[in-house]
């Protein structure tokens, strides 16, 4: 059930008609995928993850402990742990690929299905849908409970 809630798929951030990064994101993380080069060796790539940066400034601080990146098939996969777990990010890079309006409403409506889904594991919320504006899946109903 719960991955039905999943993101159905990845947002991309285009600059002059290339593609820069793509991401998606979860209550607990946001993941960005960056497309590297052909032919450049994987082990001349590195990424440093600090709390508010990751090469450029983030939009919201991490959690650098649980937050880590990899690199397969050609393509580095960047694992943010957030700070502030149900936070919906309207991107991971501060002025860059920024959901519009309506997106940025599509993903909060997702992760408070998530948050749904995670306080109540027997029922299924994959087809519930909301109605006007979507509440802060971190400030509803006295927020998040911490385990």
């Amino acid at each position: 059930m719960a991955e039905n809630l999943a993101p159905e798929k990845r947002h991309s951030f285009v600059h002059n008609g290339q593609k820069v990064f793509e991401w998606d994101q979860t209550l607990e993380e946001v993941n960005m995928y960056i497309e590297l080069p052909k032919g450049v060796p994987t082990k001349l790539f590195h990424c440093s993850i600090q709390a508010s940066h990751v090469e450029h400034d983030l939009t919201h601080p991490v959690k650098t402990d649980s937050s880590f990146w990899t690199i397969e098939d050609g393509e580095m996969h960047i694992t943010l742990q957030k700070r502030e777990k149900g936070k919906t990010w309207s991107s991971p890079i501060q002025g860059q690929g920024i959901l519009d309006p309506y997106a940025a409403d599509q993903e909060q409506k997702r992760l408070m299905l998530q948050r749904f889904q995670e306080e109540n594991p027997g029922f299924d919320f994959s087809q519930a849908q909301f109605s006007g504006t979507c509440p802060d899946p971190r400030t509803f109903m006295g927020g998040i409970r911490s385990e």
